[in-house]
């Protein structure tokens, strides 16, 4: 009996809606596609679609298949989550599973529901989600800069970029806060206070361009890395590019501002490359360039650094590798006769250019002639040669023709003279050789008697001859001798070129990445890396490019740093010993930058040290001052007890014991804030969050309040209103409550005679929690000291309300996620706002 292997199963498509704000329309453009689709026979069902209560979403959920999601409970709550298992089962064509960035409930398959959908994409099934941009990881810190609020629930980019269709869901701002105001978007209770946080005009347009901004990079790495996959070197005009090649002469500037104005008029990306000769005969001066990136720097261009003999091709290799559209480069400084012999390197570009628009920029240099010493080695070497040859003829018909009548020999034999002295003035010991030996067979021949023969009559010919050989040879040699000493120096001038680039991007503050991405780029490579090898296994610490090199062997160059650890290995065409000199001084800092950011971790681990033995020792000097005040009264008020002296009441007894109390609760409040400070500082608090309900732990927070409080506290507890309405947040309970106890005993304390006001709004998927009163507030610009540790300690005045409480409670709610921020309460006070993760509904 045989059996045929089953063919790989093929994993599912993933189909993402990306959506640039909350309520523009994701889900319902998501369940807009599954209706196309039932329309066409697919099997679709739905696992998860979240219509927040929206009439028209949830009306486009009728007539879809909608699987049951799994309970998952957890400290005493149920939660409702993507029933993966089910889905498995199901086996549909497509499944519909709204929110990628969903944090799953504790005890969930999965902490993420993107592993989830990974999971379902496995097994073969097309999976059509949605997500927002502010939840992509790449942007989490310029959301939180725009909006104020860290985005807890984050999805790894390359989990977006790995699907098979992103399609953005967006509307203009006014058109998004006008479908909020109608009530489109979220109950009418929260729409005032949406609007004026989250969905401000400024954020949404942000928001909006963050969107566009990273889809057209997706859409541009696509389109890359298909033209690589498929060998495709065309101009695809797709988006214009613009590169403006630069000498680091005088005229790169005009250059420079020339290809701004074209890139300008269509919203193009501006490049500029300067092509390093691979021979390092064309050196251009350290300052020059550094006006030109100034520059360009300054207009928003990129500077780009490629090495390469063949300028046009280096050039041209550039501009199709980034797709560009159009070349900048400048006019010839080639007069029109040397154009005869070489048409330059402008021409060569516009003839090589194909689909890329080439612009040639007229300037002050041009036509300028160009000097011998900035020919090639091939060219020179080509002129000596036809000089070699052209040279002697040239005299002896010169001669033969006009002069023969009014010169004797030795006036004949000058002029040779001096024409194998611009030979050999032109280099190469072999030409010049020739010339001499030329020169001395064309005037034996047709100027020294008997002429028209080789015959040598006299010894003065013979001696001529050999006269003009030798100084043919020793001028040809001492000239080699000058120009191999000027090319060791150019080339010097190249390779310190080079290094002031590297090292320029090092000092500058590139990170290692940056750094052989440089390389990688000046060398026209596929890839870099860095490999370490410690007890005989490599490891790569760094990389950049397709396919990095994981081993030696498998690199095309290899360069050691020379100290048997690292090795900076290079898959592209081979380099010669000339690059290697200076990929060893890149390659050692490159090991420097591994070993730099070693000792910036062992430092920061040092610090985090530092501190923490810094903060026990202001816990001992600080807590002195509140810790006699109490003990004094506790022992005072025993001391009093305990007296035979004196006769006590009822009365004085009970207040006497109430001190005691009080002073004990004063105790018990401040070891506690002092051990969370200690824990704080140890980074040892790590919260469990879930869904908490504000209601309820606000009245827990003012319960503990009550219990530790006596006298004029338990009155003042009587001005504390609560209105929170229904809000859930996702918090640690425990340490909620520990902030709201603080906040709310700081504002008692503080605000004597004061109404203080604890309230809590949605803005987004944000919670913000405010504690309001109306006492003396703080001082202008005092907001950051807040929450520093020991404000109140001393003999400091501490009538403003700083203390150790509110340290505590901004480090419990950073371990929480979430911000906290004091600011002015309108007409007087200080109101202290939280912003936490908005806990998900619950179906």
């Amino acid at each position: 009996m045989t059996s045929e292997a089953s063919p790989a199963k093929r994993r599912g498509e993933l189909r993402i809606y990306l959506g640039a704000a909350p309520g523009v329309g994701k889900t319902y453009a998501m369940l807009g596609e599954a209706h196309r689709r039932l329309e066409r026979g697919t099997d679709v069902v739905a696992a998860v679609v979240e219509t927040h209560n929206r009439k028209k979403t949830a009306d486009l959920l009728a007539g879809i298949e909608v699987l049951p999601r799994r309970p998952v409970d957890y400290r005493g709550t149920r939660f409702w989550e993507l029933d993966v298992d089910a889905v498995l089962a199901r086996k549909p064509q497509v499944v519909l599973i709204d929110e990628l960035a969903h944090t799953n409930a504790p005890g969930s398959r999965n902490p993420k529901r993107w592993q989830d959908i990974d999971e379902i994409l496995d097994a073969g099934i097309t999976v059509i989600t949605t997500v927002n941009v502010q939840h992509l990881e790449s942007l989490n810190d310029v959301v939180t800069q725009i909006t104020g609020i860290e985005q807890q629930e984050k999805v790894p980019d390359e989990t977006v970029r790995a699907a098979d269709q992103i399609e953005l869901v967006d509307i203009t701002p006014e058109a998004l806060r006008r479908r909020l105001s109608h009530g489109n978007v979220y109950a009418p209770e929260r729409i005032d206070a949406a609007l004026s946080n989250y969905f401000r005009p400024g954020n949404l347009t942000a928001l909006r361009e963050l969107a566009l901004l990273w889809l057209a990079d997706q859409v541009d790495a696509a389109l890359a890395k298909y033209r690589a996959d498929k060998n495709i070197t065309d101009i695809w005009e797709a988006r214009e590019r613009v590169v403006v090649a630069v000498t680091g002469g005088p005229e790169s500037e005009t250059l420079v501002r020339r290809a701004f104005r074209i890139a300008s008029k269509s919203s193009a990306e501006l490049m500029v490359v300067h092509v390093v000769r691979g021979d390092g005969l064309s050196g251009v001066s350290a300052p020059q360039m550094d006006k030109v990136r100034e520059l360009a720097t300054s207009l928003g261009a990129t500077v780009h650094t490629v090495v390469g003999d063949d300028v046009p091709s280096a050039l041209l290799d550039f501009a199709r590798e980034l797709n560009a559209t159009q070349l900048v480069i400048g006019t010839s400084r080639r007069s029109r006769f040397a154009r005869v012999f070489d048409e330059g390197i402008g021409a060569a570009v516009v003839q090589e250019s194909a689909k890329i628009d080439v612009h040639m920029v007229t300037h002050g240099a041009a036509k300028r002639g160009r000097t011998w010493s900035s020919l090639t080695p091939r060219q020179r070497h080509t002129t000596s040669w036809l000089a070699a040859l052209v040279v002697p003829s040239t005299i002896c018909a010169l001669i033969v023709w006009s002069l023969d009548p009014l010169l004797g020999v030795g006036g004949e034999s000058a002029l040779f003279f001096v024409g194998v002295l611009i030979v050999a003035l032109l280099g190469g010991v072999a030409p010049a050789a020739l010339s001499a030996a030329l020169s001395g067979l064309l005037l034996n021949y047709f100027l020294v008697h008997p002429r028209h023969t080789f015959t040598i009559a006299e010894p003065d010919s013979a001696i001529t001859v050999a006269v003009l050989l030798v100084v043919a040879v020793a001028v040809a040699a001492l000239v080699d001798s000058a120009a191999k000493r000027a090319a060791e120096a150019t080339r010097a001038s190249r390779e310190a070129e080079l290094l002031a680039l590297f090292a320029g991007s090092v000092l500058r503050g590139a990170d290692l990445d940056t750094l052989l991405e440089r390389v990688r780029e000046t060398y026209s490579q596929r890839s870099v890396s860095v490999l370490r090898v410690q007890d005989g296994d490599d490891c790569i610490v760094a990389c950049v490019g397709n396919d990095p090199c994981a081993t030696v062997q498998s690199a095309d160059t290899a360069i050691e740093v020379g100290d048997d650890e690292f090795w900076m290995l290079m898959d592209g065409k081979q380099l010669g010993a000339r690059d290697r000199r200076v990929l060893t001084a890149v390659a050692k800092q490159a090991a420097g930058l591994v070993r730099q950011r070693e000792l910036a971790e062992e430092a920061s681990r040092a610090e985090a040290i530092a501190r923490a033995d810094e903060l026990r020792r202001s816990l001992l000097s600080a807590v002195s001052h509140d810790l006699r005040t109490p003990l004094a009264a506790a022992k005072a008020a025993v001391s009093s007890l305990r007296s035979d002296d004196v006769d006590f009441s009822e009365e004085d007894t009970a207040e006497l014991l109430a001190t005691i109390e009080e002073s004990i609760d004063q105790l018990t409040a401040l070891v506690d804030n002092l051990l969370d400070s200690s824990r704080l500082a140890a980074g040892v608090v790590t919260p469990e969050l879930h869904r908490v309900y504000l209601e309820e732990t606000v009245q827990r927070a003012l319960v503990g309040i009550s219990k530790h409080s006596t006298g004029f506290r338990s009155v003042a507890l009587d001005r504390v209103k609560v209105d929170v309405a229904d809000a859930v947040v996702m918090a640690d309970a425990g340490l909620l409550e520990r902030v709201l106890a603080n906040l709310i005993d700081n504002a008692l304390r503080y605000a004597s005679d004061s109404p203080v006001r604890v309230t809590a709004s949605p803005v987004g998927d944000r919670v913000l929690i405010a504690v309001i009163d109306e006492g003396p507030g703080i001082p202008r610009g005092a907001e950051e000291q807040l929450f520093a540790p020991f404000q109140r300690l001393g003999d400091r005045d501490n009538s403003i309300g700083v203390g150790l409480g509110l340290s505590v409670a901004k480090g419990f709610v950073d371990a929480m996620g979430g911000t906290i921020q004091a600011t002015d309460t309108p007409g007087g006070g200080l109101t202290v706002l939280v912003e936490l993760a908005a806990a998900d509904e619950v179906s």
